[in-house]
């Protein structure tokens, strides 16, 4: 089964949240939402799709592109008249995924577990209003639902989510759901009871599942660690797909072995 239709880009800076911070630079908070705009297997993107999906007008878009363009971070095709990402936008990425060395620490364990529950078992930390995978085990490359590092889940509809939401300090927390019912009132409405459901499983089994809320064809499990590392709340995830035994067979076996790799880490890490 195909993957649900992407999440709207974070491109969703909302500048309304930031209008009375006179620091906030404006500018180049577009800039970065126009970076944000690509989704999953898109390569190229035009002016006209920054526009509508970015909400910025083609005068301020096209200024942000020939400005991008020519830093590197994207590179026009001027063939098609689109942009495509370029190798500037992973600079970044690369000191930010060396300094996490729970990854290094976490990967083989991640990978035994991938290994026993034939499924991907994944390091996530929260990105605005939505996790992105820093480190990923699959127990086979050629999963229909393989997920890689960097790939983005949704707050309310993932267990990743729903795990750092319910570990998370209110001081924290309290921002992120106040955005996110913000940025779509219905659809937090609808995933509230859920939530409240999540916050019970957490503290009555040690992690929070999404069954169909992502994906139809695929069970989820999440277990948060149970304090920040270099001030990041991780949250270990377990994807397996939905099999003839039903949630609750899959459920018996991740469960509980999530919980056991999540107190893995931590004893690696020195925090039990």
């Amino acid at each position: 089964m195909a993957p649900p239709p992407p999440q709207a880009p974070a491109a969703a800076t909302a500048p309304a949240l930031f209008e009375r911070d006179r620091q906030f630079a404006t500018t180049l908070a577009r800039g970065i939402d126009i970076l944000l705009a690509y989704r999953p297997g898109e390569s190229l993107l035009g002016n006209r799709d920054f526009v509508l999906r970015t909400g910025l007008s083609k005068s301020t878009v096209a200024r942000l592109t020939h400005t991008l363009a020519a830093l590197g971070y994207l590179r026009h095709d001027v063939a098609l008249g689109k942009y495509r990402l370029g190798a500037a936008v992973l600079a970044p990425a690369y000191p930010l995924l060396c300094g996490m060395p729970i990854r290094q620490l976490a990967r083989p364990l991640m990978q035994a577990m991938a290994d026993e529950v034939s499924g991907a078992v994944s390091l996530g930390v929260r990105d605005r209003t939505q996790m992105i995978y820093v480190e990923t085990a699959l127990s086979t490359p050629d999963l229909a639902f393989a997920p890689d590092v960097g790939a983005a889940m949704p707050m309310l509809a993932s267990a990743i989510g729903k795990a750092w939401l319910c570990r998370a300090p209110a001081e924290a927390s309290a921002p992120v759901l106040n955005r996110l019912r913000l940025e779509d009132p219905e659809a937090f409405q609808r995933a509230t009871p859920a939530l409240a459901q999540a916050r019970k499983d957490l503290a009555r089994h040690g992690y929070c599942t999404s069954r169909e809320e992502w994906r139809r064809d695929v069970f989820c499990f999440a277990v948060p660690l149970c304090t920040p590392v270099d001030s990041r709340w991780f949250v270990l995830n377990c994807v397996v797909l939905a099999r003839t035994g039903g949630f609750h067979a899959a459920e018996d076996v991740v469960g509980p072995r999530l919980v056991a790799l999540a107190n893995q880490v931590e004893t690696r890490l020195g925090l039990r």
